[in-house]
């Protein structure tokens, strides 16, 4: 990961999800049972809970497949930990104590974005 190039987003725009790219070959299923899968899908979930709110939509699109996850599963949860590594100095701030404080509230949403049932996805 410390050679990666750094990502600008969480999830790429042309990466989709489903329950058909799970491992198939035994070859891909020994070296998915080596990936640390949920224990980087569980850092993420951390992150997002604490200070991180920006990865919540590619978080909870990737932590469905923790059971029975793939090559495209894996690549997804890496490109978040690439964004989160660009993005370290990017934090919260409740802004300054002597002006208003003024909330603007963004959501990620995706149509038809789960193509294993074709629900619409927000996060």
């Amino acid at each position: 990961m410390d050679n990666s190039k750094r990502g600008s987003i969480p999830m790429q725009v042309d990466l989709h999800l489903s329950k058909s790219q799970f491992a198939t070959t035994s070859t891909e299923m020994k070296r998915m049972q080596n990936v640390p899968y949920a224990s980087a899908v569980g850092s993420i979930r951390y992150a997002m809970r604490c200070t991180r709110p920006d990865v919540a939509f590619a978080q909870n699109i990737t932590s469905r497949f923790q059971q029975n996850s793939g090559e495209a599963h894996w690549t997804g949860v890496k490109n978040i930990l690439k964004y989160l590594r660009n993005t370290k100095d990017t934090f919260l701030v409740g802004g300054d104590p002597k002006t208003e404080l003024r909330v603007n509230c963004y959501c990620d949403a995706g149509f038809e974005t789960d193509r294993d049932d074709t629900k619409s996805q927000t996060g």
